[in-house]
């Protein structure tokens, strides 16, 4: 309830804030546990993302955020597990599907860090490895807003994409790693960051200065 409670007041906060708009929420039955995959502009892209869907999340989190202590149990308890970014963090990825097996969506950045001019970077192979380990539908989601960040009333669009299913992903079962690792970037990111860039508008390009 404490949870709710917490999520309505954001929610409320949110559209005060900020100019904001949610397409495509009919994609996502708020009866299941989904895989949420989106483009990273800002600070708030977490939020917006457990806007768009229901229930409680699990998310991966920079390890940085977990220095200051009270800052750390606030987002722990809203479900945040630290990564250490680029080494490869195997226990991020156990956190990661225990996240999904105990009911929770999972929200994950396939691009590892923020997008400052708004363009879909290259998906790193974390979110396709938990999407191997974990039998559950991705949902891609696109935020656009416009400019590098956010600020008083910004007109905020996120975007839900038609779920990516499970069974339609192959299994990864009995592979040497560099079968999984050739399946992981042939067959899993692929269609992972093409359903994010299908939802993310094109940055518009500033004419040059004279």
């Amino acid at each position: 309830m404490v949870y709710i409670l917490v999520m309505l007041l954001v929610r409320l906060a949110m559209h005060v804030w900020f100019h904001l708009k949610f397409e495509g929420r009919e994609h996502i039955d708020k009866h299941k546990n989904y895989i949420y995959v989106s483009n990273h502009r800002s600070y708030a892209d977490p939020v917006l993302v457990a806007l768009a869907g229901y229930g409680r999340y699990g998310f991966m989190a920079k390890k940085e955020l977990f220095d200051n202590k009270l800052f750390a149990g606030l987002i722990r308890w809203l479900g945040a597990f630290p990564v250490e970014r680029g080494s490869g963090d195997t226990s991020a990825i156990d956190m990661a599907v225990k996240s999904v097996q105990d009911g929770r969506n999972l929200l994950i950045f396939p691009e590892g860090t923020r997008s400052k001019d708004g363009r879909v970077g290259r998906g790193k192979a974390g979110v396709a490895l938990v999407a191997s380990k974990v039998h559950a539908d991705i949902i891609p989601i696109g935020i656009n807003f416009e400019g590098e960040k956010l600020h008083f009333r910004s007109k905020i669009t996120v975007k839900i994409g038609e779920p990516i299913l499970a069974d339609s992903l192959p299994s990864t079962e009995n592979l040497s790693e560099r079968e999984l690792l050739k399946t992981l970037r042939t067959e899993y990111i692929p269609p992972i960051m093409n359903g994010i860039k299908a939802l993310v508008d094109e940055p518009k390009v500033l004419p040059d200065k004279k």
